[in-house]
């Protein structure tokens, strides 16, 4: 039985005047990660602007091993060697696709979801085909989906599809508004 790969997304909010400290920070923590088995990737999310919480990801292959990760002394010695540079951190676990779209009470609606790795897939596909495509045309369907979707996955799952959700973000979680109960209406005025 195969188990999902496993997401863990950290919030940190960055304190007064250590913003500079914050990012070394990260990255020290980024790499630490690389050394560990199981570690798939990480990437640091900067804040909007007027914003200053960091969305920090951290994807393993497994729930064991991000606990591995989790619980070891040199994250536990990083962690520690962060405390003053940040306030109120948030954590949040996920596995598959949800991580690419919040937590469960804030994801958007399916259809932008589809519509936002669209978005970031049409173009890549559009591209790699373009450039792949005469290279690939001498082989029958089979090894030429394999070797177009092996190529485009991981291109989609840590750059593209982030990148989409991130750019798309105003979009993705905006709500409709409604007209205060009492207020008139476009129709009546």
């Amino acid at each position: 039985m195969s188990t999902s790969p496993v997401t863990l997304m950290v919030a940190r909010r960055v304190a007064d005047g250590r913003y500079h400290d914050l990012i070394a920070w990260l990255r020290e923590g980024e790499q630490l990660a690389t050394d560990f088995p199981g570690y798939l990737g990480s990437g640091v999310l900067a804040p909007p602007p007027g914003d200053n919480e960091f969305q920090i990801i951290f994807r393993f292959v497994d729930e064991q091993t991000l606990h591995a990760w989790e619980y070891s002394a040199s994250r536990t010695a990083w962690l520690n060697r962060g405390s003053d540079l940040f306030e109120h951190p948030k954590e949040h676990r996920v596995s598959g696709i949800e991580g690419w779209f919040g937590a469960t009470g804030q994801r958007p609606p399916r259809w932008k979801q589809a519509v936002a790795i669209w978005l970031a897939f049409f173009p890549v596909s559009l591209i790699f085909n373009f450039i792949f495509g005469p290279l690939l045309a001498e082989l029958s369907l089979l090894p030429r989906i394999l070797i177009g979707t092996a190529c485009l996955t991981p291109l989609m799952v840590y750059f593209f599809i982030p990148l989409s959700t991130r750019l798309l973000a105003n979009w993705l979680n905006s709500t409709p508004t409604r007209p205060l109960a009492g207020a008139p209406s476009a129709q009546n005025r």
